[in-house]
């Protein structure tokens, strides 16, 4: 049975971003389900699959699977070969760390630059919160660079579920012109010169849809 991915609107669904880009980037097939976010038609879609009222849902026969790390580990285990997570063990224990605290953190990042893929390119003023989630992003992007990604341009070399967690960072560190170093620069844009994520990009440009709260501007 294919696997059905239920999601929000791309332009502006960071949480759905995150496993969509792990399965499109993998060449994991599955359908796609799409809801515009905080609408009666959200509230009564997705409520029909998720129990949480939430997206991504991932459908896969009778198993729902909710919330964008766990979707992940379910991938990670129906499709061992796709390298989700890196082999060795050490590197994959750093990538679950990193992946979990994008995860549960930096809530002040996200509440202040809400990703939003047609904002233009431009700096906004930052909040002390916001300039240390930056850091630490910053600096956690460096050092599993520094670490374990001699194999590519990625965090663990290859393409996996650390960088598919934070993906939606990319984006804000590109639209917001967030200062980071030149390691973390070249990582964003190794992130979004992936196939994939020009294909999330272009669909959620084309979208008509409009969150007043993700207009910052």
């Amino acid at each position: 049975m294919a696997l059905t991915l239920v999601i929000g609107n791309k332009k502006y669904s960071s949480w759905s971003l995150r496993p969509w880009i792990a399965m499109r980037n993998a060449g994991i097939a599955f359908e796609e389900m799409i809801f515009e976010l905080y609408t009666d038609q959200f509230r009564k879609g997705v409520g029909h699959y998720s129990p949480a009222g939430k997206v991504p849902v991932l459908l896969d026969g009778d198993a729902v699977i909710w919330e964008s790390i766990a979707i992940l580990e379910h991938l990670a285990e129906k499709f061992p070969k796709a390298g989700l997570w890196p082999a060795d063990p050490a590197a994959r224990a750093h990538a679950r760390s990193i992946a979990t605290e994008m995860h549960g953190g930096f809530a002040a990042l996200r509440n202040h630059c809400p990703m939003n893929l047609t904002r233009p390119v431009k700096k906004r003023a930052m909040t002390a919160e916001v300039e240390a989630n930056v850091k630490r992003i910053d600096e956690m992007w460096s050092d599993a660079r520094s670490r374990f990604g001699k194999g590519g341009p990625f965090l663990f070399g290859a393409f996996g579920n650390a960088d598919a967690m934070y993906a939606p960072v990319v984006a804000r560190v590109h639209h917001y012109d967030l200062a980071v170093s030149p390691a973390s620069r070249a990582y964003v844009d190794a992130v979004r010169a992936l196939p994939a994520y020009r294909e999330w990009e272009a669909a959620g440009v084309k979208e008509t849809w409009v969150m007043p709260g993700n207009e910052v501007d």
